[in-house]
């Protein structure tokens, strides 16, 4: 028996539980159990070739070597150019710190901010990382709830009413991860007029999800709003927009007065992002787009499909989703919870989703469907479930 002692904050990290189920899912695949994946998010989609010959081509040129710890400086002018057209915002690339996929941002800057005394405000249902990491900083979470009646969008109002002089810091995620809610213009108007009432308050904008918005609708970044530049992080990248989950990049966008912070942070921990995965990043946002836009049309077919198929089961209803490639759907008619209805769909019917309150205890009564498969398994997923119910 060992004897080691481990530090008491390790009691407070949780974890990803979408990775919990696509375990589950494994192993029953494994067993020779014919299961369909809705759990996990991740494009279905291979990274386009273009993307994966720059990384190979970048091997046999010998870039193996160390990069800066904030990324190679030709790819932080790529993404600032790409900021700067999609956008219209202006970005010195200086502020911009690449690394090893979306989650190094976010465990950085909840370090940065968090703290025993400290309170930080996260969405609820909201991606599971975000509580873990903050009560691991010893910071009080304070959940921003969002709620099927605003469209999973947050409530400006509701924000600032629950500032407190302990307030360091503010995470908001739209489109969001697991509801697939976006919160209009006029409600992120709203926030960042009342936020200049409280100078001391930190944003980080969670825009992973930024090219994925269906129906019309435009993305609003937090970098529009000139007012807040000097203390919003706002976190992007390539897994989800280029097909790019298993190659670890992502990027945020920082204040002047944290560059040095969390280049500081990236030195102590990962040193930098390897070479060649930031060659093919170079190639994502400096060749053609038309392999984002089909795949975006293509989420936004599924989309429609699935949507329609969820409100066709007894007892669910599901909202329209807006963004990312989530759907959301009310299961409480089914008299199931979400960890019930979780487990019960992947043992009885092989289909692989994920709890409502894996994200949150806003959570209860939904349960996360990433919409990232064929139309084909889409559907045999949900006919499958439809036997059950």
């Amino acid at each position: 028996m060992s004897g080691m002692i481990f530090a008491d904050s390790l009691s407070r990290l949780g974890t990803e539980s979408a990775f919990v189920v696509l375990a589950r899912a494994q192993a029953l695949a494994q067993q020779g159990k014919d299961i369909i994946n809705l759990g996990i998010g991740q494009p279905d989609f291979k990274t386009p070739e273009h993307i994966s010959e720059a990384a190979i081509q970048a091997i046999r040129d010998g870039h193996h070597g160390y990069t800066p710890a904030n990324g190679l400086p030709v790819l932080r002018e790529a993404v600032a150019a790409d900021l700067n057209r999609r956008h219209g915002v202006e970005v010195n690339p200086d502020n911009v710190v690449v690394v090893p996929g979306g989650k190094p941002t976010m465990f950085f800057a909840v370090m940065m901010f968090g703290q025993p005394g400290a309170e930080i405000m996260y969405p609820n249902p909201g991606f599971p990382i975000y509580e873990s990491v903050i009560k691991y900083s010893g910071a009080t979470p304070v959940p921003i709830a969002l709620e099927e009646k605003n469209g999973f969008a947050f409530s400006a109002e509701k924000v600032l009413s629950q500032i407190t002089e302990r307030t360091r810091l503010i995470i908001i995620n739209s489109p969001a991860n697991p509801t697939g809610g976006v919160t209009p213009k006029a409600e992120i108007d709203k926030l960042v007029a009342g936020l200049m009432d409280h100078p001391h308050v930190a944003l980080m904008s969670d825009e992973i999800y930024s090219n994925m918005l269906y129906g019309g609708r435009e993305h609003v970044s937090l970098l529009q709003y000139p007012e807040i530049r000097d203390r919003l992080i706002m976190l992007d990248g390539w897994s989800k927009t280029y097909a790019m989950t298993g190659w670890r990049l992502g990027y945020a966008v920082w204040p002047d007065a944290a560059v040095d912070h969390v280049t500081r942070l990236c030195i102590n921990d990962h040193s930098c992002v390897n070479a060649p995965t930031q060659f093919a990043g170079l190639a994502a946002l400096t060749g053609p787009q038309d392999c984002v836009t089909e795949m975006v049309a293509q989420f936004d077919a599924r989309r429609q499909v699935i949507v329609d198929a969820l409100n066709g089961l007894p007892g669910v209803r599901c909202a329209d989703a807006a963004g990312a490639f989530y759907a959301f759907p009310n299961i409480e008619g089914t008299g199931l919870t979400a960890k019930q209805a979780q487990d019960k769909f992947l043992d009885e019917a092989g289909v692989a989703t994920v709890a409502g309150t894996s994200f949150g205890a806003w959570g209860e009564g939904y349960l996360r469907f990433s919409y990232a498969n064929s139309t084909e398994n889409i559907l045999e997923a949900i006919s499958r479930i439809k036997k059950l119910l």
